[in-house]
């Protein structure tokens, strides 16, 4: 018994070994939103910190293990006075809630290069379960450095007031935000 149950450790603790890790290459990764005004126009949106961890065994990550982490204070609409107001208690409450966060529990490939990505986002304080859209470019290799390169573009939609985040009406601001974000991962 004592032989099975060693065996059986070395071989799950050898399969996590096989594991991957990738990073985000900030300088090629972008972190998007979009909301409607008055329902006329849409305002564009990013967060300019971030990150994301990704771990992986399989070569079509559908194993992966997904951690992003944003910092609410780095939101930009290219209006200084509206950054201003999306931080504040009305809307992020970026004094209390600092961080958005997006932990994945699963990776669905669909077809192709098509995934879902489903995982718990934590925003405003509140965490809810939510589902994305990402389009897998790549692996490739980098010809200059030689490192192994993978693209995602992830798209979705989440619903402010599932998250508490701000009063005004819908007819205001959109309750729906758009997401779009395209990250370029290094593998480590």
């Amino acid at each position: 018994m004592k032989k099975a149950t060693l065996l059986a450790a070395l071989l799950f603790s050898s399969v996590g070994a096989f594991a991957q890790t990738w990073t985000l290459d900030k300088a090629h990764s972008n972190l998007n939103f979009t909301v409607t005004h008055m329902m006329l126009s849409e305002v564009d949106g990013k967060f300019t910190n971030f990150d994301v961890k990704m771990t992986s065994a399989k070569d079509d990550f559908t194993d992966a293990q997904i951690d992003f982490t944003a910092d609410v204070n780095s939101i930009n609409t290219n209006q200084e006075k509206r950054d201003g107001h999306l931080k504040s208690a009305d809307f992020f409450d970026a004094a209390k809630y600092p961080t958005l966060a997006f932990k994945s529990k699963s990776v669905t490939k669909v077809s192709g290069n098509k995934y879902k990505v489903t995982g718990d986002l934590t925003m405003h304080g509140v965490t809810k379960p939510v589902t994305l859209d990402a389009v897998l470019k790549g692996p490739v290799t980098n010809p200059q450095n030689k490192k192994t390169l993978a693209g995602f573009i992830v798209t979705g939609e989440v619903k402010r007031g599932d998250f508490t985040l701000g009063s005004a009406p819908a007819a205001v601001v959109s309750d729906e935000i758009a997401i779009r974000a395209s990250g370029e991962l290094v593998k480590n």
